[in-house]
C-alpha cells in the first residue's frame, strides 16, 4: 500500500490562513456486512488564493473528500478546518451558516431550479440566508460570467455552458472564501468547458480559493496544483503541471 503523504497546494498568490485544512481525515461507510473506507487518513492543506484540482481513479474518494471539506458530509475521524474554523463537530445550524457565508458549491449537473430565471437562481442563496438580494449585485455577478443579457431566461432557455455559468454566479454571489466544484465541466462540450475553466481562473485570488474534482487532465492543468488520490489516500501531487503530465500520473495510478 502506498504511504500517505501530506499535500500542500502551491499557489502563486496566497498567504495567511489556509482556505481548507484536513488533518488525518477518515470517512467510512457501511455496505451490508462490510465497512468501506472512502478516506483513509487524508492530511492536506489548501492555501488561500489557490486553485487545486483533485484527481484519481474511480472510487478513489475524490467526491467524498470534496463533500467532507465543504461540510456536506461528516467525517468519521480527523479534523476539518475551513477558513480558520474547525467544522469537525459543528452543529448542522453552524454548518449551514458557514456554507452560506464562506462556501460556494458548483455541481456537474448545475442544480438550477427550472421555474426560476437566471437572476432568481443567483439570488436564491441570499434569500435562503434571510438576506434581501441587491438587484445590482445579482446583475453584477451575472455580468461577471458574461450573462447579464440572459438574466430573465430560465434554465431550459440556456445552453449547458450558460447554465453552468449561472451556477457559478450563484455560488459567487455570497462572496465565498472557498469555491468547491465537483466535475464542473463534466457535462459540457469542449468549447463551453474552456470558457468555464477560464472563468474559474479569473475567480482565484487572495480572498478566494477553488477546490475542484475533475477527471479531465486538461481541466486539472488549469489549476495551480493537482492532488492525486488512490484508495482514499493522497499518493501524489504536482505543481503547475501540463495536461500531458497530469494524464501520465493519472494513468500510473489506474494501472
Amino acid at each position: 500500500m502506498t504511504t500517505p503523504v501530506e499535500t500542500v497546494a502551491a499557489p502563486v498568490r496566497a498567504s495567511g490562513t489556509p482556505a481548507v485544512e484536513l488533518h488525518g481525515v477518515t470517512r467510512t461507510y457501511r455496505a451490508g456486512q462490510h465497512e468501506v473506507r472512502a478516506l483513509d487518513g487524508v492530511t492536506a492543506t489548501f492555501p488561500a488564493g489557490s486553485w487545486t484540482a483533485v484527481m484519481g481513479p474511480s472510487g478513489s474518494g475524490k467526491s467524498t473528500l470534496l463533500h467532507c471539506a465543504a461540510g456536506l458530509e461528516r467525517v468519521t475521524g480527523g479534523q476539518v478546518v475551513v477558513a480558520g474554523q474547525d467544522i469537525t463537530t459543528a452543529t448542522d445550524a453552524d454548518l449551514t451558516a458557514l456554507r452560506r457565508r464562506e462556501i460556494g458549491f458548483v455541481f456537474q449537473s448545475f442544480n438550477l431550479i427550472g421555474s426560476l430565471t437566471a437572476e432568481q437562481n443567483v439570488a436564491l442563496p441570499m434569500r435562503l440566508a434571510g438576506r434581501r438580494p441587491s438587484a445590482k449585485d445579482v446583475t453584477a455577478v451575472l455580468a461577471a460570467v458574461g450573462l447579464a443579457d440572459r438574466r430573465k431566461h430560465r434554465p431550459r432557455e440556456l445552453s449547458g455552458g450558460q447554465q453552468q455559468r449561472v451556477a457559478i454566479a450563484r455560488a459567487m454571489v455570497t462572496r465565498p472564501r472557498v469555491l468547491f466544484a465537483d466535475e464542473p465541466t463534466g457535462a459540457l462540450d469542449s468549447a463551453a468547458a474552456r470558457r468555464v475553466l477560464a472563468l474559474l481562473r479569473e475567480l482565484v485570488g487572495a480572498d478566494r480559493s477553488i477546490v475542484m474534482v475533475t477527471h479531465d487532465p486538461a481541466a486539472a492543468a488549469r489549476a495551480d496544483s493537482v492532488m492525486f488520490l488512490r484508495d482514499g489516500r493522497v499518493v501524489d501531487h504536482a505543481v503547475a503541471p501540463d495536461a500531458r503530465e497530469v494524464a501520465a500520473r493519472l494513468a500510473a495510478l489506474e494501472a
